[in-house]
């Protein structure tokens, strides 16, 4: 319609003013009006096709040269060479107990007495069984120096008398059996006996703990033999003391358990007022670096038949691009081949793109 208005309008006129020069430059002014009116028609069409297009918003990060480092992470736990259960080495009822919580021992120091009654009473008894044997074998060694008795009755009152003495030996060692010792030097750390109660051999006992000699352990799958070895950096984070101890593997076993398919790592600790026995921390083994790696999210990595691929901001639009990747470590991955400094990876809005699609940087 406004096409025919258009054709109307300068015929009129033309009509109107084909012998009037006035009319002839109006109609030139308005021939002028509508290319212009055209121009922006085309405009408008043209910007009303660009807005249709869809634009997905996305996050990228710009890739730069950074220091990597690849750490195999596992739950481990604070031991002691020499954290031992103190128990007592025959079944009887708990006497009296000699330590507490928190008190230091020496190695051999009595911490709890067993009743022994049936036994103290036969060393006992032996005391006055022994004198004689000891008096009756003294005489026979007298009159066996004045050439009085036989022989016989020396051998036989000697026999006697060392059979008492190894019969008192045997009784006082049974009756130890009713001390609980402590095997080494160190710290109650619990008392796991009540007087009255039953005690029986490796059950119940008093733990001895020496803070001299901790250690921190843990299992790794046999995935990673050969990935860890002796000496590799160690971050061992107490979560528990906010705090967190640089060292080193000092000892990585060779042999796989056959039932867990897990290998030991261990670290030698010095001590400390923040370490204790069977405290759990974080081990983190540090065994790759790279000072000028190019990193990006796991997250952003899909597995295709072609294989592993990522997208990239190019200009207005998404770019599917083939990677390889190498160590990954805390979520991020290093990307050995497919990217280049200055590339914008899609970290956000990747999830339903299709290579090529219209993007918005956010």
């Amino acid at each position: 319609m406004k096409r025919l208005i258009y054709l109307l309008i300068p015929a009129l006129v033309f009509a109107s003013c084909s012998n009037n020069p006035d009319k002839a430059a109006e109609l030139a002014k308005l021939k002028k009006e509508r290319g212009d009116i055209d121009l922006k028609i085309k405009q408008l069409e043209a910007s009303g096709k660009k807005d249709s297009v869809k634009m997905m918003p996305v996050l990228v990060n710009v890739v730069e040269p950074i220091q990597f480092n690849s750490f195999v992470e596992v739950h481990s736990q604070i031991t002691g060479d020499e954290n031992v259960l103190a128990t007592t080495q025959a079944p009887g009822t708990v006497k009296s107990i000699l330590v507490q919580t928190g008190q230091k021992v020496s190695k051999g120091a009595l911490l709890a007495q067993l009743d022994a009654t049936v036994i103290e009473q036969q060393i006992e008894a032996m005391g006055p069984q022994l004198a004689l044997l000891k008096s009756v074998y003294e005489k026979q060694q007298n009159l066996w120096a004045q050439n009085i008795g036989t022989e016989v009755q020396l051998m036989t009152s000697k026999a006697s008398y060392e059979g008492a003495q190894k019969q008192l030996v045997a009784l006082k060692a049974q009756r130890d059996l009713y001390r609980i010792v402590s095997p080494i030097s160190g710290i109650i750390d619990a008392v796991n006996l009540k007087v009255g109660e039953i005690a029986s051999p490796g059950m119940n006992g008093i733990r001895v703990v020496s803070y001299d000699k901790l250690k921190a352990e843990a299992n790794l799958g046999e995935n990673y033999l050969g990935k860890v070895k002796q000496g590799d950096p160690v971050l061992l984070v107490l979560q528990d003391a906010n705090d967190t101890i640089k060292t080193s593997l000092t000892y990585v076993s060779q042999a796989v358990d056959p039932v867990s398919r897990a290998f030991m790592v261990q670290v030698r600790l010095a001590p400390s007022s923040k370490l204790h026995p069977n405290m759990s921390c974080i081990m983190k083994i540090s065994n790759y670096s790279n000072p000028k790696a190019l990193i990006a999210p796991i997250s952003v990595i899909q597995k295709t038949s072609q294989g592993e691929m990522l997208y990239i901001a190019d200009g207005d639009k998404a770019k599917l691009i083939k990677v390889t990747t190498g160590h990954n470590s805390n979520g991020l991955v290093e990307i050995l081949t497919g990217l280049n400094p200055g590339d914008k990876v899609i970290t956000a809005g990747y999830e339903a793109m299709e290579d090529g699609m219209h993007i918005s940087v956010q």
